[in-house]
């Protein structure tokens, strides 16, 4: 006998509600597009139709693995936690602990309640994670323009007449930081309404090749051009204002050192190209800009993402209908406070490394608390070794080898990974596995013995997706429209501990507490709440309040909590929305279109939205001192696969292969100047690689592209290591930065080319 079951795809930022069919073993025998969800509406990509092979992987370890010497041992899950806590046991100052939290985090129920009680329990600020290779520069941005790092505004697809959108290829990623199931089509019905989508990209990806117009620039220069739109629009008077502003004299003067004709040269955009984009935005009846991790990951990374929400705010498009606006999650009280980490894994500010030992509540009691009053800041801290400011509670990933290698007081000996592989994500990743094999201990949490967990003295991995429960925390606070899904365990765990088990586990540890973690927190926020003027529960009994919390689990508990106490919530008075309603429907519910609510995230100092924030207008003299540089013959840059999502899809057949390989892309013009043929030996400051070519016309000549997560040589993933790849980041280097937001740089990073067997001087 089969069944058929919902559930959210946890594989991208796109939320797509899935269908499956399941046999009487609980094996997933099909998997379709959930034609009911309100908000997916049936889309499904070839990563969601591949979720019941990924998550029956043979691969997957399923006991917790302790190292000895250069042996495995499958242990009991005792014996693996009293491992762990000895190994904690020997770090006798929490500055030598650190943690690094990877990409999943933001996919994972368990991550998003349970990774940022860990980080205050480590009691350290040595907290890493995959937004410093990704993000990190949206966040500073959007802290220092509107004072909080999560108040991101999204285009409003669905009824924007014009979108300019600079390193981004939804097509293939599904999108970032802008939650759009079936992005494609969204685009086409752009499209099809009579607007218009122009791409600013080095290369014609599929997105690309969808739009009215593509643009060719140059890796690494898109602050340039986005302050050549700005000039135009000074120049021309076609500002429009619709929001009270600080700063508007500051940016037209910064704009008047980059006029079209001077950023022409730098981005290889006409300047009539220029001139015309600022027009079309300013004359659009609705517009957005959005702009990606192309952008992200660059040297100027949040002089560009700054510059986005700059021209959202000039041409009278922020905080509108089909402009860019911000989204209402339905738990939004705990949604926009804290670190880029705990972003990554649902925390709070509550839970800032660096505070002392001990775990409280990671949620906020309201939604007046949840945006952080307190001015936005950067630099709290700096890192041991290279002085580098923190972001958003945690240091760049690109300075975590500097910290493990340098000895002294402080240095890293003890290290905590949960769900990522930054061997092969992180800049330089040679060196990070070195330095890896340097740790007193290390513990992963994760489901595969990869590429950075075979470092690791204990490997303690989470069960199967369908075993766990699911809510995209993180994901819909960028959605295009207002919506929420909760996805219940469709198969038991078999007396195994569930991923949030574990991580409340290692936290518990590593307090040195005992007692249920999530009782604690639920206490701590109806407390806080019935403490809290309009919060919607003001003044009522904490115990008759968690007496009506419902849910099998602690995590449940909790996600029913934060639903009654949002903005949607029965508890506040605006809604009936609550864990069971979800329950009772499990398509997902529509919450309604995006509305204008500038004034409720609004949280800088001044009550204004600060156009021209000082080290932003400081970082503008470091851009313009590079305007008249002569560009590198040749720079690499990244590229996306709609089929895999970082290195974690490597190890799926029907997902390798066809378009989905680790080749070069380069130009067939730079192909024959440089007397290439069949492969290449691409060469940086930081190391060397012979990787096949894929000569195209759809990159710009004097540019290159390698894809991401790949370089899995050796690997006990049988898939993976069939499709081996090479590492990107064996070329990135992590000694150049993003200077405001410390994010790696992966965009635009000089390289030599020559054929295989010809010996270059560096």
């Amino acid at each position: 006998m089969t069944s058929t079951v919902h559930r959210t795809c946890p594989l991208c930022e796109a939320v797509c509600g899935l269908t499956l069919t399941l046999d009487e073993g609980g094996h997933v025998t099909s998997v379709r597009g959930d034609k009911d969800d309100p908000f997916s509406k049936g889309f499904i990509c070839p990563k969601g139709a591949s979720l019941g092979r990924l998550d029956e992987d043979p691969d997957r370890l399923r006991k917790p693995l302790i190292r000895e010497g250069d042996l495995w041992r499958e242990v009991g899950w005792e014996e693996a936690f009293a491992a762990v806590k000895e190994g904690l046991d020997r770090v006798a100052d929490r500055r030598s602990a650190a943690i690094y939290l990877g990409n999943p985090n933001a996919h994972s129920m368990a991550g998003a309640l349970y990774g940022a009680p860990l980080i205050k329990a480590l009691g350290t600020r040595n907290v890493y994670s995959a937004s410093t290779a990704d993000q990190m520069p949206k966040h500073v941005a959007s802290g220092l323009m509107f004072g909080h790092p999560l108040a991101i505004p999204v285009p409003d697809l669905d009824r924007t007449d014009y979108l300019l959108m600079l390193g981004a290829n939804p097509l293939e990623s599904n999108g970032s930081l802008c939650t759009a199931p079936d992005f494609p089509g969204r685009l086409k019905a752009l499209r099809g309404r009579g607007g218009r989508l122009v791409v600013v990209d080095p290369r014609r990806t599929r997105t690309a090749a969808l739009a009215d117009e593509h643009v060719f620039v140059r890796p690494g220069t898109d602050a340039y051009l986005l302050f050549g739109i700005v000039h135009t629009l000074f120049a021309e008077d076609l500002v429009t204002l619709s929001h009270q502003v600080n700063g508007v004299a500051e940016v037209r003067e910064a704009a008047k050192h980059f006029p079209p004709e001077a950023v022409s040269g730098r981005t290889g955009v006409p300047a009539e190209v220029i001139v015309r984009l600022a027009r079309e935005l300013a004359g659009a009846r609705t517009a957005a800009v959005y702009a990606r991790i192309g952008t992200c990951t660059a040297e100027f990374g949040t002089l560009a993402q700054w510059l986005v929400d700059v021209l959202n705010v000039l041409t009278g498009n922020l905080d509108r209908p089909g402009g860019a606006m911000f989204p209402k999650p339905a738990t939004e009280f705990g949604a926009r406070r804290g670190s880029a980490a705990a972003w990554r894994s649902g925390g709070s500010e509550a839970t800032r490394a660096g505070e002392g030992g001990g775990i409280r509540a990671t949620e906020p009691a309201s939604r007046s608390e949840a945006m952080n009053t307190r001015p936005y800041q950067v630099g709290r801290w700096r890192s041991r070794v290279r002085g580098l400011p923190e972001s958003n509670g945690e240091l760049p990933v690109a300075t975590l080898a500097d910290e493990i290698e340098t000895p002294g007081e402080g240095q890293v000996t003890f290290l905590i990974t949960v769900a990522g592989n930054p061997v092969l994500s992180a800049p330089h990743g040679a060196r990070l596995d070195a330095a890896f094999g340097r740790l007193d201990f290390m513990v992963s949490v994760d489901p595969y013995l990869n590429e950075t967990t075979r470092h690791a003295n204990v490997i303690l991995p989470p069960p199967r997706m369908l075993q766990s429960g699911h809510y995209d925390f993180a994901l819909l606070g960028f959605a295009v429209r207002n919506y929420a899904r909760y996805s219940p365990p469709l198969l038991p765990l078999d007396g195994r501990p569930s991923e949030a088990q574990i991580l409340a586990r290692l936290a518990m540890i590593a307090s040195g507490l005992e007692g249920d973690l999530d009782e604690f927190v639920i206490g701590e926020m109806l407390r806080k709440a019935t403490e809290t003027p309009g919060s919607g529960v003001e003044g009522r009994d904490v115990a008759g309040l968690r007496a009506e919390l419902e849910g099998e689990t602690g995590g449940e508990r909790r996600l029913d909590l934060m639903l009654k106490l949002g903005p949607y919530g029965e508890w506040a008075g605006k809604g009936d929305l609550s864990l069971r309603k979800l329950l009772d429907h499990p398509h997902g519910l529509d919450l309604g279109p995006l509305e204008p609510r500038l004034g409720e995230v609004l949280k800088t100092a001044s009550g204004l939205i600060e156009l021209a924030p000082p080290q932003i207008i400081e970082d503008v003299e470091r851009l313009r001192g590079r305007l008249e540089e002569d560009p590198p013959e040749i720079v690499l840059i990244g590229r996306r696969h709609l089929r895999s999502n970082n290195s974690w899809l490597h190890n799926v057949g029907p997902l390798v292969g066809g378009s989905n390989t680790c080749t070069l892309q380069i130009n067939p013009a730079d192909v024959t100047r440089l007397g290439l043929d069949g492969e290449a030996v691409v060469r940086s400051a930081k190391g060397q690689l012979t990787v096949p070519l894929e000569p195209t016309d759809t990159i710009m000549p004097g540019v290159v592209s390698l894809p991401h997560g790949w370089g899995h040589a050796g690997s006990s993933q049988s898939v993976a290591a069939e499709h081996a790849g090479v590492s990107v980041n064996t070329l990135t280097d992590e000694s150049t930065i993003d200077v405001l937001s410390g994010n790696a740089v992966f965009n635009g990073v000089p390289v030599t080319i020559s054929p295989t067997g010809v010996i270059t001087a560096q």
